[in-house]
């Protein structure tokens, strides 16, 4: 049987405090950066702890909205979209600089992410406002998206992603949090996700559709119920099926 490698992502610095017990359990993740959660001293604590695990540290930028968690749609100017996101991106390159820990990637956080993926101009944006980033960094951007052919085109390098824990729709969007079953807590129903992602580029929606997806990274939200149980079944039963985190 041949050995396959994938990528685990995981959003951090959320205020769940749970990095140091996920830590082990993954490849990457993506650190709050104050646009949703996190401040310098979160970042700075994280940003240390992945260094340590071997964990690839990336920044998870999000509109300005502290309040929802960044999970509501923001209509914001261009200017005050450049100056959040750089704000954001470059407060955790400030701490990663002074802790000796290198940034791999960036990755939107919530309804930014939605955004971005359904929204032409709003990418454009997005991908115009992250220019100084493109040699540097990796974009974390949903598997297959419009989004992920015009940052390609446009000479970034990318990550097609994936979700564990959420549910998707026929169309490949996720189904909305207010949703039932949206959020997938069951250890053993993410794993079947996992696998068939990893193993057959396929998910199956709440009505039994199957629809393709090709990650080149998998995300399980750090404050997802039983996060951290998760993960640890993961690490059990991947193997089994020739899975391995990407080294």
């Amino acid at each position: 049987m041949p050995n396959f490698e994938i990528d685990l992502n995981c959003d951090v610095g959320e205020g769940v405090g749970n990095e140091q017990e996920l830590f082990p359990h993954i490849s990457s993740c993506n650190i709050a950066c104050g646009g949703h959660a996190g401040n310098r001293e979160s970042m700075k604590e994280i940003v240390t702890l992945a260094g340590k695990a071997g964990v690839r540290a990336g920044a998870h930028p999000s509109y300005p909205d502290r309040e929802n968690f960044g999970r509501k749609h923001m209509q914001l100017t261009a200017r005050e979209l450049e100056e959040s996101l750089l704000e954001q991106l470059q407060l955790l390159d400030e701490v990663a600089a002074a802790a000796g820990v290198p940034l791999h990637h960036i990755k939107a956080h919530g309804a930014l992410y939605n955004d971005l993926a359904a929204n032409p101009a709003l990418a454009r944006e997005y991908l115009r406002i992250l220019t100084p980033y493109r040699e540097s960094r990796v974009l974390f951007v949903p598997a297959g998206s419009d989004l992920m052919r015009r940052a390609l085109s446009l000479g970034y390098r990318v990550w097609g992603e994936a979700f564990a824990d959420r549910a998707y729709n026929a169309d490949g969007s996720l189904v909305a949090r207010s949703e039932p079953g949206a959020v997938l807590t069951e250890p053993s129903r993410v794993f079947r996700q996992v696998r068939d992602l990893v193993l057959r580029g396929r998910a199956t929606t709440p009505e039994g559709r199957e629809i393709k997806l090709s990650p080149d990274t998998i995300c399980i939200h750090g404050d997802t119920p039983g996060a951290l149980e998760i993960l640890m079944y993961l690490s059990l039963e991947l193997p089994k099926e020739s899975i391995r985190l990407l080294s």
